[in-house]
């Protein structure tokens, strides 16, 4: 059974920093890209950032480039989300994701808050 448990959320001020990690479990994790979702009240969850199954090719949505880095840790079965430089439009809940046999999984999240 695929399992994904976040960690690391918590409420921050504007321009502050948190990182998130993501636990996996139930899969051979190395053989898979991981990524990073979020969805704030009332919006559509959305992508936020992905890695390939070696950790070589990154991609990010285009409201967190430059603040925001996805890494991973196959030795550990965890992907990481380092946020930097964090706004108030970053307050959402984050989501680990793996798409494994067709089948997207989904851990409980971790919710982040801006907020001064």
């Amino acid at each position: 059974q695929v399992q994904l448990v976040e960690s690391g959320g918590g409420l921050v001020q504007p321009g502050g920093s948190l990182r998130l990690s993501c636990a996996a479990s139930g899969f051979t994790f190395s053989n898979y890209a991981m990524s990073w979702y979020r969805q704030a009240p009332g919006k559509e969850r959305e992508l936020v950032a992905a890695i390939t199954s070696a950790g070589g090719i990154t991609n990010y949505a285009d409201s967190v480039k430059g603040r925001f880095t996805i890494s991973r840790d196959n030795a550990k079965n965890t992907v990481y989300l380092q946020m930097n430089s964090l706004k108030p439009e970053d307050t959402a809940a984050y989501y680990c994701n793996v798409r494994r046999r067709g089948t997207m999984w989904w851990g409980q999240g971790t919710q982040v808050t801006v907020s001064s």
